[in-house]
C-alpha cells in the first residue's frame, strides 16, 4: 500500500512498523489532521501487571499521545467477572471484585511510566468497562444491542472458523465477548467521544463489529487500527521466554532481568525492535541494526538501556548494565543480580541444588533443572554442577551461592 499521511501519527504508525490494517486510512488520516481524537485499547485485568506481550500496544499508546492527541486505557474490570474464554483445559478461577481493582491498580503503574494521565485534552483516560456493564440489563441488552449482530457473520470471523476447524466447543461465553467488546466502542463513543479502537490484528474481527455496532445505533462514524501479531525472528511469540513471561510491573520482574531480556534480542531483531520500543529515529535504528559481528552486541545494550528507562528510569537501566557487566566480563557478581533470599528453616538439613535452581527462576521444574545440569548448563560460582543430587546446607550459604543457566542467565542464593 502507498499511501502518504498529513498527520503525525499515522506517519509514525506506518514508518515504525506499528501498521498491520485499518478499516479507512483515508477517513482516519483527516480525522488526525483535524483535531485531537481520543482512541483506545482494551486490557483484561485477570494479573496485576501486563507482560512485554502488551508492550507494542503501550507504544501505540504513547506515540497518540505525543503527537498531539489522547489515549485511553479500557480496564476490563466488568467483562473480567465472567472469566476469560480462551479453552484451556484448566479454566481461569474467577476473581473477586477486590482483585480485579488490586490488578487494575497493579496495571495503572506501568502505563503511568508511559502515559500522562489527568484532564486535558490530551491526557490520558484510565477507564473501567465495569462503568456500563455492571448495570446491564440482560434482556434489555438483547433487545437493542443482540439484535443487530448475525450469528452467520460472527460464524465466518477467523477466530471462530478457526475453533470449528479444529473441532473445539465454541461456548456461548465467547459470543457473548464478541458482543461485549462491539459494546465497549459503542460506550467509549457516547460517553467520551472516541474516534478510535487498536489492537493486534487478532482483534480485527471485534474492532469491525465494535464500528458496526456504534454505525448502526448512534450513525456516527469511527475507526479501527490494528498493529502486527510479533514473533521474533525465530518464530517464537513475543513475550516469552525460557522462565516464563517478561513481566512489565518490577516486584514480578526485576528490572535487570528485563533489561537482559532485550540484551539477549536476536541479531535479526535489532533494528525492528529498536523502531517498536524505543524512540530513537528511524534512521538510527536502521544504522543500528545493520551492524554486525561484535557491533550489534552494542547495538542491542543501546536497545535495552532505552527500553527499560522508558519503563522503568534511567538509573535502572544504567545498574542493569553495570551488573550485566561485572556478571559476564569480570565474572563478579553484581549488585542489581535477581536474589533468592533463604531463612535456616527453609533449609533445614539440607536444600537440594535442583530445588534452588527451580526457587531462584532459573527452570521451570525439578525436571527442567536435572536436564539442565545432566547437559552441563548448570553452574555454582562459576565451577560447572555434575550431581543433581548436591545438598546444600546453611553453612555452605554463609557467603551468597551465584548460580548460573547457561551463559546469560544467573541468581544469587544468600541466608537471610
Amino acid at each position: 500500500m502507498t499511501y502518504h499521511p498529513k498527520s503525525d501519527f499515522i506517519r509514525v504508525m506506518m514508518e515504525r512498523g506499528f501498521l498491520a490494517d485499518c478499516t479507512d486510512y483515508q477517513g482516519l488520516d483527516d480525522a488526525f489532521a483535524a483535531g485531537v481524537v481520543p482512541a483506545y485499547i482494551g486490557f483484561d485485568a485477570t494479573a496485576k501487571s501486563l507482560h512485554v506481550g502488551s508492550l507494542i500496544q503501550i507504544m501505540m499508546l504513547r506515540w497518540l499521545q505525543k503527537t498531539g492527541h489522547q489515549p485511553i486505557t479500557l480496564m476490563g474490570g466488568g467483562t473480567t467477572k465472567v472469566g476469560d474464554p480462551s479453552f484451556r483445559a484448566d479454566e481461569r478461577p474467577l476473581l473477586t471484585p477486590d482483585q480485579i481493582d488490586d490488578n487494575i491498580a497493579g496495571i495503572k503503574q506501568v502505563f503511568s511510566a508511559y502515559l500522562t494521565y489527568g484532564d486535558g485534552p490530551t491526557d490520558a483516560k484510565m477507564i473501567n468497562n465495569a462503568e456500563w456493564l455492571d448495570g446491564l440489563n440482560y434482556l434489555d441488552f438483547l433487545r437493542d444491542i443482540g439484535k443487530h449482530f448475525s450469528v452467520n457473520r460472527m460464524l465466518s470471523f477467523e477466530s471462530v472458523k478457526s475453533r470449528l476447524d479444529r473441532e473445539q466447543s465454541l461456548s456461548f461465553l465467547e459470543f457473548n465477548y464478541m458482543i461485549l467488546q462491539a459494546y465497549d466502542f459503542l460506550e467509549l463513543n457516547r460517553r467520551y467521544g472516541c474516534l478510535l479502537q487498536m489492537g493486534g490484528s487478532d482483534q480485527w474481527g471485534n474492532i469491525v463489529n465494535g464500528i458496526d455496532l456504534t454505525r448502526r445505533v448512534l450513525d456516527h462514524q469511527i475507526f479501527g487500527l490494528t498493529s502486527p501479531l510479533l514473533t521474533t525472528s525465530d518464530g517464537k511469540k513475543m513475550g516469552k521466554s525460557l522462565s516464563g513471561a517478561i513481566w512489565l510491573n518490577d516486584e514480578m520482574l526485576s528490572s535487570y532481568e528485563f533489561w537482559q531480556f532485550w540484551r539477549n534480542t536476536t541479531d535479526a531483531d535489532v533494528g525492528r525492535f529498536l523502531k517498536l520500543y524505543t524512540e530513537l529515529s528511524v534512521e538510527e535504528c536502521d544504522r543500528l541494526g545493520a551492524l554486525e559481528g561484535v557491533e550489534i552486541n552494542e547495538a542491542k545494550i543501546i536497545l535495552a538501556n532505552e527500553v527499560t528507562t522508558l519503563l522503568h528510569g534511567k538509573d535502572a537501566a544504567l545498574a542493569a548494565e553495570k551488573t550485566a557487566k561485572e556478571v559476564f566480563e569480570r565474572g563478579g557478581v553484581g549488585d542489581d543480580l535477581p536474589t533468592l533470599t533463604l531463612n535456616a528453616a527453609d533449609i533445614g538439613d539440607g536444600i537440594s541444588i535442583v530445588q534452588l535452581i527451580v526457587k531462584s527462576g532459573l527452570a521451570g521444574s525439578g525436571k527442567e533443572a536435572k536436564r539442565l545440569i545432566s547437559d552441563g548448563g548448570a553452574k555454582m560460582n562459576d565451577a560447572g554442577l555434575e550431581n543433581a543430587g548436591l545438598m546444600i546446607t546453611t553453612a555452605d550459604l554463609s557467603t551468597p551461592i551465584k548460580l548460573s543457566a547457561g551463559k546469560k542467565r544467573h541468581a544469587l542464593v544468600q541466608l537471610g
